[in-house]
């Protein structure tokens, strides 16, 4: 099976729960709902009772026919049967109709907790796992969870039906009911035979849904790209790969699945020739043709009741695969850890690294020993060549990432103390490639502060660029960005991404080569937007621009997560150091007096 099962490894933050702890913590969800549980319990009983009654009321009717034979006393049974099957189906019918109920309000608390524990987890988390398989678990696992719920309520009332007709058969022939309930452990041997692997295929079979999902996103997602190098068919050929994969797992879990259900009614049929012949030599001890009767239909009423509970441990298990895929997306661990949440009303800005070490991974050491200090206010540049540790100092003071050991302070405070949604309402982010929801220009520059009016979102959008992008726009502010922003050039989308951290007025303005990738005269209207945002604010500017560089108060010139050289502009041209040769070598052709050399 190996071949099949290729590529299909669990993720890092999968665990193994046993069936005990699962079925808690289902129960667990289960426990606001107790009465109308309860409610579900009486309707269960009364749905069994009145399923095991009709057929005794025949029995005894049988043997009462069979002695007065009269119209009214078969008018009688009919009528008594009939009763006894309508009250069933109301009571199924209000028992599944209940059961809905209960369940479409766990799952809805289910996908809440997921999604919401999804949303909590660090940078780290999603830059390992990817999207379209977090999307599987928490859509169709947690579908799949909610069946278990409902083969729990058939499954009681399978066994509900077996112990009555069980105790009404004991009244009658004590031995008959002994061979009858001593070769039921078949069907429990079965069953049982079936669980480990049933748990393993299903396992892997959401494993394959879900690299299906992450495949399709990002295959859709990079559709532009795909397209630009003419690679349709090569992702369609990793599609088809996969989707012949899942082939493979499904066919091996339906057939799993459903080989139970052939084993099982040969066992049935063995089970019904024995309980036929004991019962045929019953006969001659003087038990009743209305209780052989009853017998022979226990045969039935009592081993598709246990072949259902058999085939229940199938489908449980599926079940229960798709819940422990669920709680291990709860439960993953998280790698930032605050060690208190102490409040933040306001931030001056003053940041300071201490001997800070910090790594990706094990094997993956950014900053090894890493000390700055940023005083309030001040604009500090990070230059260095790519791998040199800029956009890492960045993605710390955010807090979106742990670093290993050293500190990082914030107004003299251990950043790992503060409350991080207090910490992060002071905090504004601007990335190289800006993110819109999907909605209008308005919608987004709100998206920060979503209790802004208005005016206030009009006046943020005008101290941008003094507002002259907005007539740009096909609809003003109301322009739909559509989805990831695509209705929107690449700079419209930074000045609506520095607008709606304007509006939201942080303390502290972090800024990711926010110029790298725009037009010169975008780059004008962004340049003079950033001169607003960090005016009177603790700015941090990751730069490739030269217009961005020379504004800063000091620049850090970084090489291998290590400062190398720092000062202004005009003092480090001075010096001639490694930053003049950047200059040179990535700035120099940017300034308004680069004159290139002429060819002899």
């Amino acid at each position: 099976m190996g071949f099949i099962l290729d590529g299909l490894d669990t993720e890092s933050y999968d665990r193994n729960y046993s069936d005990k702890v699962l079925v808690k913590r289902i129960l667990d969800y289960f426990r606001p709902y107790a009465k109308q549980m309860g409610v579900i319990g009486v309707l269960l009983l009364v749905n069994s009772a009145t399923s095991t009654g009709a057929p005794i009321l025949i029995a005894q009717g049988i043997d009462l026919v069979g002695k007065n034979p009269t119209a009214q006393t078969i008018a009688l049974l009919v009528g008594a049967v009939l009763t006894l099957n309508v009250v069933a189906w109301i009571a199924n019918y209000i028992r599944r109709m209940e059961s809905a109920k209960v369940i479409g309000d766990v799952v809805l608390k289910v996908r809440e907790d997921v999604f919401g524990a999804t949303v909590k987890h660090d940078l780290s988390f999603f830059d390992e796992h990817p999207s379209g398989k977090i999307v599987s678990r928490v859509t169709s696992d947690t579908q799949d969870f909610s069946n278990v719920v409902t083969l729990v309520t058939d499954l009681i009332s399978q066994v509900l039906l077996v112990v009555i007709l069980a105790v009404w058969l004991f009244n009658i022939n004590v031995w008959l009911t002994l061979l009858l309930i001593g070769i039921s452990p078949i069907a429990v041997a079965v069953a049982l035979s079936f669980r480990r692997i049933a748990r393993k295929v299903t396992q892997q079979s959401r494993r394959v849904t879900a690299t299906i999902n992450a495949q399709i996103q990002e295959s859709i997602s990079g559709i532009v790209v795909a397209k630009t190098f003419r690679q349709e068919p090569a992702i369609y050929a990793t599609f088809a790969q996969n989707n012949r994969q899942s082939y493979r797992i499904g066919l091996k879990r339906d057939l799993t699945m459903n080989a139970i259900f052939p084993v099982m009614g040969m066992a049935s049929g063995l089970g019904t020739a024995i309980v036929l012949y004991a019962s045929g030599l019953a006969t001659r001890t003087g038990i009743s043709p209305g209780n052989w009767y009853l017998f022979m239909q226990a045969v039935g009423f009592f081993w598709w009741p246990l072949i259902n509970v058999a085939s229940f441990w199938s489908q449980f298990q599926d079940g229960l695969s798709a819940a422990e895929r669920v709680f291990a997306l709860i439960d993953a661990e998280p790698k930032v850890v605050q060690t208190a949440a102490e409040p933040v009303e306001a931030i001056e800005g003053h940041i300071e690294f201490r001997h800070l070490r910090f790594g990706y991974t094990d094997d993956e050491v950014v900053l090894p020993d890493f000390s700055l200090e940023i005083r309030p206010k001040e604009t500090v540049a990070l230059v260095g060549h790519t791998g040199a540790g800029k956009s890492s100092i960045a993605r710390l003071v955010t807090r979106f990432y742990e670093f290993q050991g050293g500190q990082l302070l914030i107004d003299g405070r251990d950043i790992r103390t503060l409350n991080l949604q207090h910490y992060r309402r002071h905090i504004g982010l601007v990335p190289q490639e800006p993110f819109l929801f999907s909605g209008t220009v308005k919608d987004n520059i709100r998206y920060g502060k979503p209790e802004a009016t208005d005016a206030q979102v009009l006046e943020a959008a005008r101290h941008i660029s003094h507002g002259d992008w907005i007539a740009d726009l096909p609809n003003g502010l109301d322009t739909d960005v559509g989805e990831r922003g695509a209705n929107l050039s690449m700079g419209q989308r930074q000045l609506v991404a520095l607008a709606r951290v304007l509006l939201k007025a942080p303390s502290i303005f972090v800024l990711d080569e926010a110029t790298a990738s725009v037009d010169p005269f975008t780059e004008a209207q962004i340049q003079e937007g950033l001169e607003t945002l960090m005016r009177d604010r603790t700015a941090i500017v990751i730069a490739h621009r030269l217009s961005t560089v020379k504004h800063a108060d000091r620049i850090i010139v970084m090489d291998h997560g290590r400062i190398i050289e720092e000062g202004t502009h005009s003092a480090l041209m001075a010096r001639g150091g490694h930053y003049a040769e950047l200059y040179n070598t990535y700035f120099r052709h940017q300034s308004p007096d680069y004159r290139p050399p002429m060819e002899e």
